[in-house]
């Protein structure tokens, strides 16, 4: 009797952690409202195909096929108009830019459970779509990406050559201490997200060292702007401290100030320092 028990204690823990996982991943994460033609820019919808058989919904934005392509990824729970703002800046200055939804974001395929690895991935997966596209000759690539979008990107830095360099806001560096920080604020025992932790390894085999940002930074040639908000508290600054820390060469770190995770653009100077970066790493010949 005394098995039967345990057994059945295990069942219920596991069910229980299950139910806990699953409200983690519970968010909505509709189509977007708005499309770059509401601001006059041109641009065509596409299907871009992942590994797994599945498919993101996003906007390309040519200016010249010699133009260099900057890839935009949003954040957790957004979608693809989250870069609006980016895409109202960059395109005039003459960048093809390419915005995306995320796996189980948006307009594009659902998925069961999306990580930092997962985003990774999509950005990966659009890289070979636009070195695969013939509309474009120049295979010079940035990437821009907020939040879980910005250590996704700098994930795909570390991984694929072809990044020459990147943007990120308000990045993560590793998803044990962003999942550790939410709870903290809902004062959830350490402990318990230490179980949770390792029975997400058993159970869904997440490898929570190999998608992490900071296990790849330290990789990459491409130059990285780390741009963070002093008052981050959905992710806290010393995430991307520790980024730099891991690549003090190829990295340049700027703390806004009295800024937070998602008003970053908001801020004076942003967009001179983000133009000053990408013309310095990833300019844009005029002979077009």
């Amino acid at each position: 009797m005394t098995f039967f028990w345990i057994l059945i204690i295990i069942v219920i823990f596991s069910f229980a952690l299950d139910y806990g996982i699953g409200h983690m991943y519970a968010y909505d994460s509709p189509p977007h409202n708005r499309t770059p033609e509401k601001f006059d820019i041109p641009f065509e919808e596409i299907a871009i195909p992942t590994a797994d058989g599945g498919s993101l919904y996003g906007w390309w934005m040519l200016n010249s096929p010699d133009a260099p392509t900057i890839i935009l990824t949003h954040g957790w729970g957004r979608n693809i108009e989250r870069m609006m703002a980016y895409i109202r800046k960059l395109h005039p200055l003459g960048y093809n830019l390419l915005a995306f939804d995320a796996r189980n974001h948006g307009s594009s395929t659902k998925l069961k459970h999306p990580t930092v690895g997962t985003f990774t991935a999509d950005v990966l997966a659009v890289l070979d779509y636009i070195s695969a596209s013939e509309n474009i000759s120049s295979q010079e690539i940035g990437l821009i990406g907020l939040s879980i979008g910005g250590g996704a990107s700098i994930a795909a830095a570390g991984q694929d050559e072809r990044v020459r360099a990147a943007v990120t806001v308000g990045a993560m560096s590793h998803p044990i201490k962003v999942m550790r920080g939410q709870f903290e604020k809902q004062r959830v025992p350490q402990f318990v997200g230490t179980l949770l932790f390792g029975y997400m390894r058993l159970r869904y085999g997440f490898d929570f060292e190999k998608i992490a940002p900071a296990s790849h930074i330290s990789k990459t040639d491409a130059a990285i702007f780390l741009i963070h908000g002093e008052n981050d508290e959905t992710i806290p600054l010393e995430q991307s401290d520790d980024l730099h820390a891991a690549n003090l060469e190829k990295t340049h770190l700027w703390v806004v100030p009295e800024k937070g995770h998602s008003d970053c653009h908001y801020h004076p100077e942003f967009w001179e320092k983000v133009g000053a970066f990408l013309a310095e790493n990833l300019p844009i010949e005029q002979s077009y």
